[in-house]
């Protein structure tokens, strides 16, 4: 990601519960940004919440065998390659039978720097 270029950070609200073919829609998310070499994306896991299908508020208790909680992806990078992510990623999302929420805003960048990878014990 260049810095001088215009930002932005997608938000993804979505159940800990939500699927994609019997896997997590979290980490099908994830992975699909990494594939498509986005800058970096976390996933935030909430307390508490609620959405337009719920019949109530989920929060966790200790009795429940099913932790259902609220979590947020967030995806930053260049605004082109945040608009090209959302056009590959509609399809998936209309195909999974729970409801979610994405917004998009502008993002001012003031500092990035890419890391270095870690050597592996016989590379010197």
């Amino acid at each position: 990601m260049d810095i001088k270029t215009e930002a932005k950070i997608m938000r993804i609200f979505i159940s800990s519960t939500d699927k994609f073919k019997h896997k997590p829609l979290n980490q099908m998310i994830v992975y699909l940004a990494k594939r498509n070499g986005l800058a970096g994306a976390t996933v935030f896991r909430g307390t508490m919440g609620y959405g337009p299908s719920s019949t109530h508020i989920y929060q966790p208790t200790f009795w429940e065998v099913v932790d259902k909680t609220p979590m947020v992806i967030e995806i930053v990078d260049d605004a082109v390659k945040i608009d090209a992510f959302f056009k590959l990623l509609k399809p998936y999302l209309e195909l999974v039978r729970t409801g979610c929420l994405i917004t998009c805003e502008k993002a001012d960048v003031i500092f990035y720097k890419k890391g270095e990878k870690k050597k592996g014990f016989f590379e010197l």
